[in-house]
């Protein structure tokens, strides 16, 4: 359970399957600052527990996946997550993240949501799901999302819906190339994915990823500090 002031992470594990699930429906499911780090630390926990071989993440309740970040907090505490926590909260990030993972989107998946669901390395959206990057219009960044996006759907396509923050629909999407499928019951897919790829052999997929990965992990470490520099100076602007 969780309550207004805290994001729950939920964890349960069957048949190799680690089912992570944002667990705050009362307000969409929006991480607060100690969720971004319970989130850290879930990703953390999972890559070294080897009776996890696949992840399944998925939003509470029936309204969203997850709403991005808190901001009733950062405009109550005038403070952002730093760099690291928010890296963290990012599977592959970090650290490499070498287990499949497989992202259930539905309702709204706006901002860090979207951000969260584009490193996970499938993501399947109910036809009803709803994207959008607000953070332009809030004055604030998508870091990890700039420089990652552009690689998924093309720089056009990027900078449409990062500089507009338009909403935009599970098909379109699809369209694009950031959902993988779109499913009615995303959670039910995401489960079947993650079982199958949890079967496959442990060493021939870590390394897979890595490998096919190692462009995006280099085009992290390249940018890392230039992220960071981008949000202390967007921050110091704020106030």
């Amino acid at each position: 359970m969780s309550d207004q002031g805290y994001t729950m992470i939920s964890s349960d594990i069957s048949e190799n399957v680690l089912t992570l699930t944002l667990d705050r429906p009362e307000r969409l499911n929006a991480l607060d600052s100690a969720g971004k780090a319970a989130l850290g630390r879930a990703w953390h926990d999972a890559l070294r527990n080897p009776s996890v071989r696949a992840v399944v993440l998925q939003g509470a309740g029936e309204r969203a996946f997850c709403a991005g970040s808190d901001l009733k907090e950062i405009g109550a505490t005038g403070q952002v997550a730093r760099t690291d926590v928010l890296a963290s909260c990012l599977p592959g990030v970090a650290e490499d993240f070498t287990k499949p993972v497989v992202a259930a989107l539905h309702g709204h998946v706006i901002g860090l949501g979207i951000s969260i669901a584009m490193y996970c390395d499938f993501r399947i959206a109910a036809p009803t799901a709803r994207f959008r990057f607000p953070e332009v219009e809030h004055d604030m960044l998508s870091g990890f999302s700039a420089i990652e996006l552009p690689s998924l759907i093309g720089e056009a396509a990027a900078l449409d819906i990062m500089l507009t923050g338009r909403s935009f629909d599970a098909f379109e999407a699809q369209r694009l190339g950031l959902v993988s499928v779109v499913e009615e019951d995303p959670r039910e897919a995401a489960r079947s994915l993650a079982l199958r790829l949890a079967a496959l052999p442990v060493s021939a997929m870590g390394w897979s990823k890595r490998l096919l990965l190692a462009e995006r992990r280099t085009r992290i470490d390249r940018h890392l500090a230039l992220v960071d520099q981008a949000r202390r100076e967007v921050g110091e602007h704020e106030r």
